[in-house]
């Protein structure tokens, strides 16, 4: 018989290994962090002309209104064009730190103080623009440098005059859509074109932002007292309401609420804080005003108005007036101001629609900023227009002003504080929905439009909390 070879004995010891590595993963890390610098050719002056133009163009787009998502991913595209592909960008909200990471020698650094501005749609798209030729290696430094400068130092493109009927024409178009009347309407666009001119002189006597949000707030209040005293049969409170959609604070509660979602928590905070900030003087302006009006006895009423206050058509073109005029005081072209007024037009039949089978405002909202975000994502690159301005100015007339002023004026006024953190909180929910459905929309659309690439799912995926 033949002889069996002797059995192997496993030795204990070698178990725990065995078990370890029938258990442990194969695939790639979970992060990268702290990885090496890849090499790199480039000399340190075109090395730092490529980054002083990064930077310039994140800058240039971040004071323009872009988000810090498109700002960091069209930074990181435009190094990496020229050749720098280890570049770390951090975005503080006012300003802009970008390094590139080189091996065996000390990293370039460089940083930017990013003075805020309004919002510019036509050197949105002129930064926009030169940063996809760049992309697409059309453009040498320093003529991607001369083009940057003619961008920025462009004059703007409508006069003064034009900027302040724009904005008097969202304060009139807004007061139709709470369902006011052709003269609620009129009071509404004087008072908001006498706040923008008394802001403007206080903007360039460098008051600071707050202060001049009080003055605008009880300019606004102010008026609707007078008309009370003079007998004037109208709804004041819209005119107000009208005034206060102007005044900004709730875009902003936008933009922080997109930060917050994109993985920006830190531009996301400052944000917050400049909406308590502004939206503090808009308080401390009305509160001011209607608490003399109080003290004079006048008899103060504030109106309350259904999802749908005023027939469809009206409401309708109201609410492609309000987005057009928005876009048109922004200093959008006239193509994308006709954009903008078909966004308009998409964000209210959308909220129309879903208020007329039972929805609430912040989910009927919700929606119809998911429906406006992914319209631009699709649309506007096809279009030659900034995805924003179709977000931004599409979403203006579900923005909340009248129930920010009902909640203020029952504190005032009412001394309801329940009521008034019910209508306040109703405010912020509308605001969390539209930020909320306009970035859902925004990445739902991108795989449509094929403008994803390896830069934006980098920075996306800061957002991101999971493997």
């Amino acid at each position: 018989m033949p002889a069996w070879p002797p059995r192997r004995r496993v030795p204990y010891s070698r178990l725990p290994e065995r078990a370890w590595r029938a258990v442990a993963g194969n695939n790639p890390p979970t992060a990268p962090i702290g990885l090496r610098a890849l090499p790199s050719r480039m000399d340190d002056l075109t090395a730092h002309a490529a980054l002083g133009l990064a930077l310039r163009i994140g800058a240039s787009m971040l004071a323009v209104g872009a988000s810090c998502a498109d700002v960091t991913s069209t930074m990181l595209r435009v190094a990496a064009a020229y050749g720098l592909t280890s570049c770390q960008v951090d975005i503080t909200f006012t300003s802009i730190t970008v390094s590139f990471d080189r091996e065996d020698a000390v990293p370039l650094t460089a940083m930017r103080i990013v003075r805020m501005s309004r919002l510019d749609y036509t050197r949105f798209q002129g930064v926009t623009d030169l940063a996809r030729a760049i992309g697409a290696g059309d453009l040498d430094i320093e003529e991607a440098h001369r083009r940057l400068d003619r961008v920025v130092a462009a004059p703007a493109t409508y006069r003064r005059t034009v900027n302040a009927m724009a904005w008097a024409g969202v304060a009139g178009c807004f007061c139709l859509v709470l369902g006011g009347g052709w003269l609620e309407a009129l009071l509404a666009a004087l008072t908001t074109a006498l706040i923008e001119q008394v802001m403007r002189v206080l903007n360039r006597r460098s008051l600071p932002v707050f202060f001049q949000q009080v003055a605008g707030a009880a300019l606004a209040t102010g008026v609707a007292v007078l008309l009370l005293a003079w007998g004037v049969e109208v709804r004041t409170s819209l005119v107000v309401a009208a005034g206060i959609v102007v005044l900004l604070a709730g875009l902003s509660l936008v933009s922080a609420a997109q930060d917050a979602i994109n993985g920006f928590p830190v531009t996301a905070g400052a944000r917050a804080f400049e909406v308590v900030t502004l939206t503090a003087g808009i308080v401390v302006g009305i509160a001011g005003v209607l608490d003399l009006a109080r003290r004079a006895e006048l008899p103060l009423t504030v109106v309350t108005t259904a999802p749908s206050p005023v027939p469809f058509p009206v409401a309708l073109a109201a609410s492609v007036g309000i987005a057009g005029f928005w876009s048109l005081a922004s200093h959008a072209r006239p193509r994308a101001v006709g954009l903008a007024a078909i966004a308009g037009a998409l964000a209210w039949t959308t909220f129309w629609a879903l208020s007329a089978v039972g929805a609430g405002t912040p989910l009927a909202s919700g929606i119809a900023a998911v429906v406006i975000g992914f319209s631009g994502e699709v649309l506007t690159q096809r279009l030659r227009v900034p995805p924003q301005l179709v977000a931004v100015c599409g979403i203006v007339p579900l923005l909340p002003g009248l129930a920010v002023y009902q909640g203020l004026f029952r504190i005032v006024v009412g001394a309801d504080i329940e009521g008034a953190l019910a209508a306040l909180v109703g405010a912020l929910a509308v605001g969390l929905a539209l930020a909320a459905g306009v970035t859902l929309g925004e990445y739902l659309g991108r795989p449509v439009s094929g403008e994803r690439d390896r830069f934006d799912e980098r920075v996306r995926r800061r957002a991101m909390t999971i493997d």
